[in-house]
């Protein structure tokens, strides 16, 4: 409060001296300052500069301090009164950008009046907001850190936005120094503004691809590994639908929001899918690989009470399931079968696109990473899918804390080697799935992350009807959740070979269980946080329908525990 009354006290100051004379800005260039609030006057967050030459000026951002983000640019904007013009900067130590735009603009209409003060208030409306420019005469010099809102007489004092002070002029002092001192040489490489804006925005982003335009089909030799597993090779499994890659993934200061990008089409198998992207857990004696690599009779199985068994399914002292990062859903034959159907009103997507973010997995995507991703199909061109990991910043500055972020592996019954012999998550026809889990004294805000889809493609199937999940802790019901789709019909447009019936409905339409053909599926979570440390137990339990000659319902769920330390 002090600091805004002194500030308010300083620019009353600065006015009443510009009212009674002009105002003395210093003989070869003049700072000023200003302060930059996000919520009004209240927060003051940062500052912002404006160097004012007698035919030119220059603003920025206030520089952060410190050991700064990978692709964090130093920007000035210079203003030309010769030639009415305002030169955007962008320099990095590689290279420099610059664009250009005049300085004048027509397509703004103010409504400008004077105040009692002298002052100007210049008000429009953009993109619905209303923004207010207020001016001042200093002498006949002309000055705003708002260049782009166009030439207007004065030098900027406030700037409003709906209702709220974002800008205030704060102190103007005398200088020698030029902007010169800030930026040696003008850039180098002339683009446009849509240019320049994708270029800073591009280059802050940390970006691994993982797959890229992989073929995910049925056919194809298993890879088989005697030794390590070699870094940035793609090898194939499970008949060629399940690809997977050991990556280096950077480690990142935790206010980087990460996200996983996929883009999928048909390439020949028309009927929609389930896919997973995972990742393979690899510290614990027995790992999810050795049934990739072997067999999945190789992992350990649940068995049910039918005698079934179901492999590498539940995390146990010494073995790790995979984690699951996106469940995704190929549409009906996007892509390879666009040409295929034609339907008036209707123009078919080129590609499935998924993007999800992962902030959440952090603790599984740094470092040295075995990732999978899988497509179920027996089709001999089968999908290609390319993958991106992405990781966009929320600060400038390079910094590490204490937080430690973990993720936990319980169980998946998605079966990614289906095509080599490992069962549908059948088991919740006579069983529930049980997994036991330990929490230590350390462990803070503690959630499961569930995934869940119901599949049985027929009118009594799992996949047409919705069944509750239940989510059992130490053996008592904590959590009732129902997965249920029914905007599938606004994905019509990626699914070209879907069936379509004589009520002009199209089997993409229909809801499902947790899934549409096309989209991703959304994790759920639980707050486990009130747990005490010890051993502790989770429970799945699903009332799974009865089989119907050689169609059977079954569940793909997932479930990894996040932890904060």
């Amino acid at each position: 409060m002090k600091k805004i009354l002194l500030t308010t006290v300083l620019l009353i100051s600065l006015m009443t001296q510009a009212q009674q004379s002009p105002f003395r800005f210093g003989k070869n260039s003049s700072l000023l300052t200003y302060n930059v609030y996000s919520y009004g006057a209240t927060v003051d967050t940062s500052h912002l500069y404006l160097e004012l030459f007698p035919d030119y000026y220059c603003y920025y951002d206030e520089p952060p301090q410190g050991n700064l983000i990978p692709g964090f640019a130093n920007e000035l904007s210079f203003v030309y009164f010769d030639n009415d013009s305002l030169v955007l900067t962008l320099n990095y130590a590689d290279t420099s950008y610059r664009c250009s735009s005049r300085l004048s603009r027509s397509d703004i209409e103010w409504t400008s009046r004077t105040e009692a003060d002298g002052r100007t208030r210049h008000v429009c409306s953009v993109n619905s907001n209303r923004l207010e420019l207020v001016m001042q005469d200093f002498g006949g010099r002309n000055a705003s850190p708002l260049a782009y809102y166009g030439r207007l007489d004065g030098v900027l004092v406030e700037f409003w936005c709906n209702g709220q002070l974002q800008i205030e002029l704060a102190r103007v002092t005398r200088q020698v120094r030029k902007a010169t001192a800030i930026s040696a040489d003008l850039p180098r490489r002339s683009v446009s503004h849509r240019q320049m804006n994708a270029v800073r925005q591009q280059r802050m982003i940390i970006r691994t691809r993982l797959f890229d335009d992989v073929q995910l089909c049925w056919g194809k030799q298993d890879n088989h590994i005697e030794k390590d597993i070699p870094f940035d090779s793609i090898l194939h499994f499970a008949g060629g639908t399940l690809a997977l890659k050991r990556v280096q993934l950077p480690v990142l200061p935790s206010h980087y929001q990460t996200f996983v990008e996929i883009h999928q089409r048909s390439n020949g198998d028309a009927y929609d899918r389930t896919g997973s992207l995972f990742v393979v857990p690899m510290q614990k004696t027995h790992t999810f690989f050795d049934g990739i690599n072997n067999h999945p009779d190789s992992l350990p199985a649940v068995v049910a009470r039918d005698g079934r068994h179901f492999q590498g399914v539940a995390a146990s002292d010494d073995y790790d399931p995979a984690i699951e990062i996106v469940r995704f859903f190929t549409s009906f034959g996007v892509g390879k079968f666009n040409d295929r159907v034609k339907i008036d009103g209707l123009a078919w997507e080129d590609e499935n696109y998924y993007k999800q973010e992962v902030t959440e997995l952090s603790g599984c995507l740094q470092g040295d990473v075995l990732i999978g991703v899988w497509i179920g199909n027996y089709d001999g061109s089968g999908h290609r899918v390319t993958v991106d990991l992405k990781s966009y910043p929320n600060d400038y500055q390079w910094d590490f804390d204490d937080a430690r972020s973990e993720v936990i592996p319980l169980f998946n019954t998605c079966n990614v080697l289906e095509m080599a012999g490992q069962n549908y998550g059948r088991l919740f026809g006579t069983d529930s799935l049980t997994v036991r889990f330990g929490v230590r004294e350390a462990d803070r805000n503690i959630r499961l992350r569930y995934i869940t889809t119901g599949h049985g493609g027929w009118d009594g199937g799992d996949e047409f009807n919705p069944k509750p999940n239940t989510i059992l802790v130490d053996g008592v019901p904590v959590f009732v959740f129902t997965p249920w789709r029914c905007d599938c019909g606004r994905y019509r447009e990626w699914n070209p070979v879907s069936g379509n019936f004589w009520n002009s409905m199209s089997s993409s339409d229909f809801s499902r269980s947790g899934w549409c053909p096309g989209t991703a599926t959304q994790p759920v979570y639980l707050d486990l946080s009130n747990l005490e440390a010890g051993e502790h137990t989770i429970t799945v339990a699903i009332p799974q329908g009865e089989p119907l000659g050689e169609s059977f319902s079954h569940w793909c769920v997932s479930g990894a525990l996040l932890i904060e330390r």
